[in-house]
């Protein structure tokens, strides 16, 4: 078989021209294997619904993300950019894993990951191979018989009959699938860390997340302390959790209370507090404004960091037609605390309050938090999961929720707006 490096097109002859995505010579040449275990029918009736058993990380909001912790013979994709900690991670799971654990590195030389276990004061017993041939790793993995194998990384192995380099698209392809069918085999639990390209992917053809069981993202910036893990994809539980970590000398710790992580305590003007919801969890993140007179009247910035900036622009023209506040000489800066990006519209209305609130020098009052998505309207609507919203915020004792009309819990006094123009009654 010959496949497109560039693209992952696999064509049975060698092509000059790839018909796909028209790269020029860029076939490589890999042996598919044959044969194997033959298929055995099951009468779907008769096939077991007893619960899988799971084995713990020993990472417990780890094992949340994953579902209740690692299946035998579970194969798992990690990614993450380079540096955010994935390699860390990995050791301390390994540490922590109770049975026979192999870890495979074709990226650090055994003295580099000698010397960042003892600082992480891993546990002993935890077998280390250095190798990127895939043929001696497997065999090696065969005589250990071990429980959990971790592959560090993807891009980094390659396959002797596979005639392109380490990190190809046929190389990554072909190395996914000898993982896959090793998993199973053996009854091994896999876990393969892999590379986030610029756009934010996972790095190597897309065929790879249909082929794993489990695809986690890592993410966080190298500059900050905080990380977070998500699942995107989960066979065995769902993908609406998250883990959030703190590196803390160089080592990965479990934040059990992320809202007060993120929250900072300053009530200045400019400052609207939302509950926002990352998976199944509420976190309580600020929306920071600030707006000012522009030095280019005819061309005001408008710059956001963590929300989606059309969106931030969108609200600013509700703002304009709806409360009579011109923005058309001053610039508007929109940021939220600790470099976490908002998806949810339900952080509208605490965007809006915060501009507000920028505008005329006045801050929310005492206690208080938002969530409402506004519509172009003016209109505010419910966001997903009120009451989880509410009933965060109370517990880290925000008492004043200003929200759209709706369900409530007791302990909170409550004003309720149904349009964007009731906003500066608020200030008030």
């Amino acid at each position: 078989m010959f496949i497109c490096r560039e693209c992952g097109y696999t064509a049975s002859k060698w092509f000059s021209k790839c018909p796909v995505c028209g790269a020029i010579g860029s076939a490589d040449r890999f042996v598919e294997r044959k044969g194997g275990i033959k298929a055995r029918p099951v009468e779907i009736g008769k096939i077991s619904l007893q619960p899988e058993k799971r084995k713990s990380t020993g990472i417990p909001s780890l094992d949340r993300v994953l579902g209740g912790g690692l299946v035998p013979g579970s194969f798992v994709l990690i990614g993450g950019e380079p540096g955010v900690g994935k390699s860390t991670l990995m050791l301390q799971l390994a540490s922590n894993f109770e049975d026979n654990v192999v870890y495979v590195s074709g990226e650090e030389s055994p003295f580099q990951i000698g010397s960042r276990a003892q600082r992480l004061k891993i546990r002993e017993g935890i077998k280390l191979i250095c190798d990127t041939e895939w043929e001696p790793i497997e065999e090696a993995i065969k005589a250990e018989k071990p429980s959990l194998v971790i592959f560090d990384s993807l891009q980094t192995f390659y396959v002797t009959s596979v005639a392109s380099p380490a990190g190809s698209v046929a190389q990554v392809k072909t190395i996914a699938e000898r993982i896959f069918r090793l998993s199973k085999k053996e009854g091994i639990t896999s876990i393969i860390v892999g590379h986030v390209t610029k756009e934010g992917s996972i790095a190597g053809p897309k065929l790879l997340e249909h082929i794993v069981d489990v695809v986690l993202y890592f993410e966080g910036e190298t500059s900050r302390n905080f990380r977070i893990i998500r699942a995107v994809k989960n066979r065995f539980g769902a993908t609406d959790e998250i883990a959030v970590f703190e590196m803390k000398g160089g080592k990965l710790v479990e934040v059990e209370s992320p809202s007060s992580y993120f929250l900072s305590g300053d009530v200045s003007p400019g400052i609207a507090i939302y509950p926002a919801i990352e998976g199944r969890t509420p976190i309580l993140l600020e929306i920071q404004s600030l707006v000012v007179p522009s030095n280019l009247p005819s061309s005001p910035r408008r710059f956001t960091v963590g929300l989606d900036p059309y969106r931030v622009g969108m609200m600013i023209g509700v703002l304009e037609k709806y409360t009579n506040i011109s923005f058309a000489s001053r610039d508007v800066y929109v940021n939220v605390s600790g470099g976490l990006r908002i998806r949810e519209p339900g952080a509208d209305l605490p965007a809006i309050l915060s501009i507000i609130s920028s505008y005329i020098k006045t801050p929310l009052p005492e206690g208080a938090f938002a969530f409402g998505e506004v519509s172009l309207s003016g209109r505010i609507n419910n966001p997903s999961q009120r009451e989880l919203r509410l009933k965060e915020a109370m517990k880290l004792g925000y008492k004043f929720a200003i929200v759209p009309p709706g369900d409530k819990i007791e302990g909170l006094k409550y004003l309720e707006i149904s349009h964007i123009n009731e906003a500066r009654r608020i200030f008030k």
